[in-house]
């Protein structure tokens, strides 16, 4: 089995100076001792402790050995596991729904690359139909909203999430995830914000354009509102319910919101994001709180003022730039190009380091910037890994 080893020293990051969270001092990296590729790390296996797991500390902020790692949509798509099960049981609503599924899904890349955050399979429209608002996942279609909400009379019959009743299988699932990881690594739980629920069910599904929302927002904005406001209280619900269940930190998938101007982006989108946080943070003051919104260079500096913990960035954003923007006070998310990793291992390395470099060595939670692609080799992703959990600031 190939071994990929990492240089043992590597030549600081040439950043300007910041006050960021990162650090007042930028050290240079150093790797641990490497294995062959596809293997666990003995010395950094146990990165977890029994109060509180390294990705939760980074968050909030604490001295770590090294950055926490995991990668969105880190379950399913490229593993041939997944695949697999996806041949015996080829509805998602069914995989996504059925607690046994779920768990097993959520721990195949566990299993195989021990990242530090293991995340629930789910969906972010998986409330819709305790919503009032019946939808499926079409193969080859993606999401498919039956009856889409475009007018006020619509909008009034939907109804407030109570996920106890509709969605009892996440918390189940969360439970055992809490259960099988035993803190070497921190459950993620995730939601979708309000801005983008509301485009999937006023568009019907995905757009390219976002006409028809657009249409509501600026010939109706009342209507959109009332929609927003709705989901804004749901989904604060559905963040407290899976951290009740086992989620020690919750991620919030704002996709569309970079289809907004700054200017409607602060009518539509981030009040509702401010009180998802500030209701949440009434309850469960020290759950972390992670929004992701791809395409976010346009928004980035106003996207603290939602009072999240950490911003995921895209790839498209410098993370040096992008530590820098977003000020002090906040911890920081991703951001490698997920077609690095289809380069060669010696590539993938560098742009690993160049990354970790830039942000710092603190309040930096290593990931990429959007979801795995298909196709993407699975040594490879092993490869990711093992370099990442090598790292000693």
């Amino acid at each position: 089995m190939a071994t990929a080893c990492p240089p043992l020293s590597l030549p600081p990051a040439r950043l300007p100076r910041t006050s960021s969270r990162a650090g007042p001092a930028r050290r240079p990296l150093h790797a641990a001792r490497c294995s062959a590729v596809g293997e666990v790390m003995a010395e950094t296996a146990a990165v977890g402790t029994a109060e509180e797991p390294l990705l939760v500390s980074a968050i909030k902020g604490k001295k770590v050995e090294r950055p926490p790692v995991w990668l969105m949509r880190q379950a399913g798509r490229y593993m041939k596991s997944y695949q697999l099960l996806c041949e015996r049981h080829p509805s998602f609503r069914e995989r996504s729904e059925n607690v046994d599924l779920v768990v097993e899904i959520s721990l195949q890349p566990w299993k195989v690359f021990k990242p530090d955050g293991v995340i629930l399979f789910s969906d972010i429209l998986t409330p819709l139909p305790g919503m009032n608002i019946p939808f499926d996942i079409v193969k080859g279609k993606g999401p498919v909203i039956f009856d889409p909400l475009r007018t006020a009379a619509a909008v009034n019959e939907v109804r407030e999430f109570v996920p106890e009743e509709w969605v009892p299988y996440v918390g189940q699932a969360l439970n055992v995830l809490r259960d099988e990881v035993n803190n070497e690594a921190a459950v993620l739980g995730f939601v979708g914000a309000p801005f983008t629920l509301a485009s999937y069910c006023v568009e019907g599904g995905s757009s390219k354009n976002f006409s028809k929302i657009k249409k509501m927002a600026f010939s109706e904005p009342e209507i959109l509102h009332n929609l927003l406001q709705k989901f804004t209280t749901s989904m604060a619900n559905y963040i407290k319910y899976q951290a009740d269940n086992g989620a020690q930190a919750v991620q919030i998938f704002d996709s569309w919101a970079t289809e907004l101007s700054p200017v409607d982006f602060e009518e539509f989108s981030l009040p509702y994001l401010k009180q998802i946080v500030d209701s949440v943070k009434e309850t469960h003051p020290e759950l972390p709180l992670i929004l992701y919104a791809s395409g976010s260079g346009g928004l980035l500096e106003r996207l603290p003022l939602t009072g999240v913990d950490v911003v995921s960035l895209d790839w498209t954003v410098d993370m040096a730039e992008g530590r820098k923007r977003l000020g002090s006070n906040i911890a920081v998310q991703g951001n490698v190009d997920p077609g690095v990793l289809f380069g060669s291992k010696e590539f993938i390395s560098k742009r690993i380091y160049d990354t970790v470099q830039k942000a710092g060595n603190s309040g930096h939670v290593l990931n990429l910037g959007h979801g795995i692609k298909v196709g993407t080799p699975e040594e490879n992703v092993a490869h990711f890994f093992e370099v990442a959990k090598g790292i000693r600031y």
